[in-house]
Parts: C-alpha cells; sequence; structure tokens
C-alpha cells in the first residue's frame, strides 16, 4: 500500500490536478490525512529540492504539478503492494462485472470506468483491496494456472475517499509502473486529460 509520503503526494497532485488548488497548508493536509505535521514537512522535503514545491513557512505552493508527477511515478514501486495474483478465463468486462463493492479499479479498469472509454483494448483486471476483503475476492478468482491477468493490491486507508476507482494522479503513477505494452496508449490519453501535452 502507499506509504504516508505517497498519501500525502497523492492528496497534493489530485488537488491540483483535479480541484485545481496549488497552495495548501502543510497543518491543514496533517489533519484531512492523519499524519503529524513533521510527516508532511518531511513528505515535502523530495519535491521541493527538486523545484516542484516551494514551502513559505507553513504554506506550499504546487510550482510545476508535471515534475511532481513525474518524480511519484518514479518513485512508486507497484509490484510491492501486490496480494494476489491468478488467471481468469473470463474477457475483462466480465470479471470487472463481478468486482464486490469493495474493490477499487485501477489502471486499465479505472481510467475506462472514469472516463467512459478505453485508449485501447487490455486484457487484465487490476483493483485494491482493503486485505480484510481478500478472501472475498479469492473466492470469486480462485487461484488457477495460466499467465496472470488478474491482480489484487493492497489498498491505504484513505485510496476509498476517491470513490471505486484510483483518481487519476494515481491512476498515472500505477499506469506508469505496470508492463503491459498497452499502457503506453493510457498513459497517453491520460496526459491529454490532465491538460500535461
Amino acid at each position: 500500500m502507499l506509504n504516508k509520503k505517497e498519501i500525502i503526494w497523492r492528496e497534493v497532485l489530485h488537488r491540483c490536478f483535479h480541484d485545481g488548488i496549488l497552495i495548501s497548508t502543510q497543518k491543514e493536509l496533517a489533519k484531512k490525512l492523519h499524519v503529524s505535521l513533521s510527516t508532511v514537512h518531511n513528505a515535502l522535503k523530495f519535491p521541493r529540492a527538486s523545484g516542484a514545491i516551494v514551502v513559505t513557512g507553513r504554506n506550499f505552493r504546487v510550482q510545476d504539478k508535471e515534475k511532481f508527477l513525474l518524480l511519484f511515478a518514479s518513485h512508486r514501486r507497484f509490484q510491492k503492494d501486490m496480494l494476489y495474483t491468478t488467471h481468469v478465463d473470463d474477457g475483462v468486462r466480465a470479471v470487472e462485472g463481478r468486482m464486490p463493492e469493495a474493490a477499487i479499479f485501477a489502471t486499465y479498469s479505472a481510467y475506462r470506468q472514469r472516463h467512459r472509454h478505453a485508449p485501447a483494448d487490455y486484457d487484465v483486471v487490476y483493483v485494491y483491496v482493503d486485505r480484510t476483503h481478500l478472501p472475498e475476492l479469492q473466492r470469486r478468482f480462485p487461484p488457477r494456472k495460466g499467465s496472470a491477468n488478474f491482480f489484487v493490491l493492497a489498498a491505504d486507508p484513505h485510496l476509498a475517499e476517491y470513490g471505486g476507482t484510483t483518481p487519476d494522479v494515481q491512476t498515472f503513477v500505477d499506469l506508469w509502473n505496470v508492463r503491459e505494452w498497452y499502457a503506453k496508449d493510457f498513459l497517453t490519453a491520460l496526459r491529454k486529460r490532465l491538460h500535461l501535452v
């Protein structure tokens, strides 16, 4: 699951890209995410050193949101969050349709559900889930031989606040870290939606 620093980065970037908020206070962010002020301060050190943000007292301003997003994407270690993988014979739409409510769609499914289309065909499904719901997913999609095409990742405690899909900034970061060749088509489309081209 995302660590505290990554949760803070996601929230700041979501505010920038989704809500258009470039200036925030460290105190307000700490309160919202239930972390200490020092945790927020430490999380902002690397983006500050790279020039992606500027800190002034207790406030900070995102100066280069694209650089910040790419910093997050390069830092993320997607595979460490993997809880379960299996092969499912059904197509992706059938797999997505059988998903329990607790699952949060990621990567390709997140893009398609949030934006109502897919820039390319895809044949794998990634979801995040709280560990307590993993047995339900394993019951619905039991272990099978074959090339893995269903991936379950550990959700952090704040992910569900963004709805049934990962927010666009996390979708971008996760797409940056997957291996499928068609991820590039989704990244290109998402860059346009985030006004990065």
